[in-house]
Parts: structure tokens; C-alpha cells; sequence
């Protein structure tokens, strides 16, 4: 050694930060507010399903951790916007609420497109935008993660609509993060493959849409909530701290060819 001391592993506890979950009574939203509690932040479960984000922050209350819950629907984006404007700025947000209607380009209606898309699409940036917009007002740095996937970044049959909704999300979370960057505010998305959830769990009971999905991912199985959950801390802690404007995939290999 030439005397330099040894460098610290920045760390991935969030002790002391509050941290906002949309999404969260089920599923993908659920492991992620657990997780983000479990490393020690203060997490607000949001959904529209009061009973669910009640009894999740509940047991995680249990669990001798810190939550609490907003029930609002996300698409009500003027609602929203005054909730967050309310309250405590959050230092973490996981842009998670999310919808899919798979079906071929051929049968896609209006309606389903304008469902996917309110959602995904309008209902996540505004999300994003009234949560930067408290933590500049509170003068405050944090990290926002949009809730993305693999469809992102590629495309899939029967998944024209869901992909022109990620695909959309990537590309304004690319530009919020230049935005935002001079505020300390970072922006990234999660990228995930097929995830067992209970929204999903049904399309895998056809077991030759199964079989595809498996013969694309090439570490050989389906994901779970809790592979996503370590990528979730990182992107909210201070070891990716000079990550923003970029998105963590975690497909399996899905991508990769």
C-alpha cells in the first residue's frame, strides 16, 4: 500500500429517509416498500386499495419498522399533486403503479390505449414531477425510480402498447434526470423481466406462454419480488450515487442477444 487509506462502501441503509411507494398493496410494490423499510426508511404505501396498504404497513410496523399510507388513485393527478405538495418531502420514489392489456397490434382499442397509457404514461410523469417538485421546494436532494421493465428496452409479441408505455417512460426519465440533476435529484428506472406477482400469475397457468417467456431468460426460470429487491435499495442509496439517467436491468439475460 502506498499509505492511502482504504476506501468506505458507500452505504445501502436509508436510516432516516422517507421513502413513497405507489402501487404498493401488491406484488412488486409490496416487496418494494418492504424492502425499503427494511433498510430503514420511513416508507408511505400508496394505492387506491385501502385495506391491502393498510395491512401491509401494518406488517411492516410489525416488523418494529416505520410506514404509513396515502390512499389515492394516481391518475387523479391534480389529487395527487396536492397530496405530495402537503406533505413531508420524500427523499425516495418508486414510480411503481402500472398496467399491461396484452393483445396483438390488430386488436388494440382505443380504450385499452388510453387505459395503459393514462396509467403508465401521464399518471407516472406527473408522479415523478410532484415529488422533484417538493423536494426543490424543500431544498432537498433524492431519487426518484421509475418503475420501467425489460419491455423498455426491446420489443414483444402482443406488447405494442405496453412497450410504447415504457418505452415513453425511459425516454422522459433520461431527460428529468438532466433536469433535475443540478437539484441533487437523481432519475432511474428499474428494468425488470416477468415477474410472478398476482397480476401476472395468471398468464403463467398457460404453460406454452410460460415455456416462451422461460426459453427467453436465460438464467432458466421466472423472476420473483425478491430478486428485485436489492436493485431497488441500491437505486434509492447512496451507493449508486452517481447513477442517474440510466436504468438497472434485471432480465435474466433477456436482453443480452
Amino acid at each position: 500500500m502506498s499509505g492511502e487509506p482504504l476506501p468506505t462502501t458507500p452505504s445501502l441503509r436509508l436510516d432516516g429517509r422517507r421513502a413513497l411507494v405507489t402501487g404498493a398493496g401488491r406484488g412488486i410494490g409490496l416487496a418494494a416498500a418492504a424492502a425499503l423499510a427494511e433498510a430503514g426508511a420511513h416508507v408511505t404505501l400508496c394505492a387506491r386499495t385501502v385495506n391491502e396498504i393498510e395491512e401491509a404497513a401494518a406488517a411492516i410496523r410489525a416488523r418494529g419498522q416505520a410506514a404509513d399510507t396515502l390512499a389515492i388513485d394516481v391518475t387523479d393527478v391534480e389529487a395527487f399533486g396536492a397530496a405530495i405538495a402537503a406533505r413531508e418531502a420524500y427523499d425516495v420514489f418508486l414510480n411503481n403503479a402500472g398496467t399491461n392489456r396484452p393483445k396483438s397490434v390488430t386488436d388494440v382499442s382505443v380504450e385499452d390505449f388510453d387505459a395503459v397509457m393514462n396509467l403508465n404514461v401521464r399518471a407516472a410523469y406527473f408522479a415523478a414531477q410532484a415529488v422533484a417538485r417538493r423536494l426543490i421546494a424543500a431544498g432537498l436532494p433524492g431519487s426518484i425510480i421509475n418503475m420501467s421493465s425489460q419491455m423498455g428496452h426491446v420489443g414483444g409479441p402482443n406488447r405494442s402498447l405496453y412497450c410504447a408505455s415504457k418505452w415513453a417512460m425511459e425516454g422522459f426519465s433520461k431527460a428529468m434526470a438532466l433536469d433535475l440533476a443540478g437539484h441533487g435529484i437523481r432519475v432511474n428506472t428499474l428494468c425488470p423481466t416477468f415477474i410472478e406477482t398476482p397480476m401476472t400469475r395468471p398468464f403463467f397457468e398457460n404453460a406454452e406462454f410460460k415455456a416462451s417467456v422461460v426459453a427467453k431468460i436465460k438464467l432458466g426460470r421466472i423472476g420473483t419480488v425478491e430478486d428485485l429487491m436489492g436493485g431497488i435499495v441500491f437505486l434509492a442509496s447512496d451507493a449508486s450515487a452517481l447513477m442517474t439517467g440510466s436504468s438497472l436491468v434485471i432480465d435474466g439475460g433477456w436482453t443480452a442477444d
